[in-house]
């Protein structure tokens, strides 16, 4: 496999992560991925709330963000 090519093309995730938010701030609560990127933040802020080192913004920031990557590359 050449390093040039990788196997997952992850190389536009950024792109397709922009538009995947801005088409759930369009449509809000009916686009699909809203409820599960909302339930990921909210899991991740009262982990990030339990645990000693990690507050409560920076777990829901990282639970949104993982259930939006899940979303985009399941």
């Amino acid at each position: 496999m050449d390093d040039h090519n990788p196997k997952h093309q992850d190389h536009e995730l950024l792109s397709d992560a922009k538009h995947e938010v801005k088409d759930m701030a369009s449509k809000g609560l009916d686009h699909p991925s809203t409820k599960p990127v909302l339930t990921g933040a909210a899991v991740g802020a009262i982990a990030g709330g339990l645990l000693p080192v990690v507050t409560w913004p920076i777990g829901l920031v990282a639970g949104a963000g993982y259930m939006l990557y899940k979303r985009l590359r399941p």
